[in-house]
């Protein structure tokens, strides 16, 4: 760089390493630079190697006032094209990066190429951000990339309904977050988010990939509750479009898998309204009877598909297989792919289904596209997602946990064919122009987006 305007704002973004809160982060990081803010964007060293492969070597040079650092995440060096083992991140990341962090913000502080760092902006379940943020005397904020009503929310048969979540009516405990379904007060999957959470409570501000309608009653009890200092500037997707068209960001991607553009090109071959998109996002996974089960299903429903299987989308496997018998009964009816650009498929005509793990990423960007939802949660709070989707929003309906084939193929003839599938895409609809609505200049996010930067990162430009 030639000149560094030392009055510049320098936020530096620090995302939990995996794809479904890297996305989001990357998505806030071009609206902040598109409002004049410097950017670091902080990824592991792991995830910074995927993105390499899957970009290309030249991924993130020569971009202005924008770059990417890298922290070890602490576990064992690897080069597999796969999410982390989930419970040894957690482990990892508490243990082992609020060393290499601080050291990063020193020696960016030090740099005569970037301005001073005036603000953190950490992952919620990265809450060591705070603890390097009060030591350096720089403010901080901290993220929630995922649902409000699947998180902060205290601890607990399944089947029992409960009334003592604040904004929460109608649960039960089967809907909570699967990290509450333990014997164990130490399991890392339990007291993790647990303290996470608690931990993130002290961030002098919180924001929140949501929109007030959506989520209405519990941010009201949150607000009122734990913290008021609370910005929901979501969905980030559609607040995205407000980045202009030639902004040297607005294309920038931070898949972690290569995008096959095959899928965009088979989707305009089809009719409209016409195929399922399945997509079990970039942490599931499920025993090779279950992608069986979903397998066969798909090919019994009659009905077109495009299936996102990655290759360690089978527990314990680094490359799923189906059967010849399969692909012969599906041939021009069916395509299977590793990974996709998942915003583009969703609004793309063809599609008029999806058949999804109830990730947050995904709920809010199917919500987006206005395209119903076939449930099939995993773990953390897509259970929680997952009972709003099919309740409380009206969009989505649920596919027994313990997969059966004909089961599948009844529900997606039924989005595809029946009634019950044309009120959910007419509901849905309803949430896409809320949605619209809260992200468009002067909505409650687009003001809530201004108010986060002046209110909370203190810059008025």
């Amino acid at each position: 760089m030639s000149s560094i305007d030392p009055k510049k704002p320098h936020a530096v973004l620090i995302p939990f390493p995996a794809q479904g809160h890297v996305n989001p982060f990357m998505q806030l990081a071009k609206l902040l630079h598109s409002r004049g803010f410097h950017i670091t964007f902080v990824n592991t060293e792991f995830n910074h190697r995927r993105l390499i492969r899957s970009k290309g070597p030249d991924f993130g040079n020569g971009l202005l006032d924008f770059s990417f650092e890298t922290i070890p995440d602490g576990l064992p060096s690897s080069d597999r094209d796969a999410t982390q083992d989930v419970p040894s991140l957690f482990e990892s990341t508490r243990k082992n990066c609020i060393g290499p962090f601080k050291e990063l913000l020193l020696r960016l502080n030090s740099c005569s190429q970037v301005p001073p760092v005036r603000c953190i902006i950490s992952d919620g379940i990265m809450s060591f951000g705070i603890k390097v943020a009060e030591d350096l005397g720089i403010p901080q904020v901290s993220f929630w990339p995922a649902s409000t009503y699947g998180n902060f929310m205290h601890d607990g048969t399944l089947d029992t309904q409960i009334d003592w979540i604040p904004g929460m009516k109608n649960i039960q405990l089967k809907n909570l977050p699967s990290f509450m379904r333990t014997q164990s007060l130490d399991d890392i999957l339990f007291d993790f988010p647990k303290v996470e959470t608690q931990n993130c409570l002290k961030s002098s501000a919180i924001i929140l990939n949501t929109f007030n309608e959506f989520e209405h009653d519990v941010l009201e009890a949150l607000a009122a509750k734990y913290i008021p200092n609370i910005f929901t500037v979501g969905p980030l997707p559609l607040l995205s479009r407000h980045v202009p068209e030639k902004h040297p960001l607005k294309s920038l991607s931070t898949s972690l898998w290569k995008e096959d553009p095959a899928c965009l090109e088979w989707l305009d071959k089809r009719d409209p309204n016409s195929v399922v998109y399945v997509n079990y996002g970039s942490v599931t996974t499920m025993t090779e009877e279950s992608l069986k089960e979903f397998a066969w299903g798909l090919a019994k429903s009659k009905h077109h598909f495009l299936w996102i299987v990655r290759p360690d989308v089978v527990v314990g496997s680094d490359s799923a297989t189906l059967p010849e018998e399969f692909f012969e009964e599906i041939k021009e009816r069916g395509l299977i792919a590793k990974w996709c650009p998942q915003q583009q498929v969703l609004a793309h005509s063809s599609v008029a289904a999806f058949l999804t793990h109830c990730g947050w990423n995904s709920t809010l960007e199917t919500v987006c596209a206005g395209v119903p939802v076939i449930c099939w949660p995993f773990f953390g709070d897509q259970q929680t997602n997952c009972h709003f989707a099919c309740t409380a929003w009206g969009i989505g309906v649920e596919v027994n946990n313990d997969v059966k084939s004909d089961e599948v193929a009844a529900i997606v003839k039924k989005m595809m064919e029946g009634d019950k599938g044309e009120k959910l895409r007419e509901k849905v609809q309803e949430w896409k122009k809320k949605s619209v609505q809260a992200t468009d200049i002067g909505g409650s996010s687009y003001s809530d987006f201004d108010k986060l930067i002046k209110q909370a990162l203190h810059y008025d430009g």
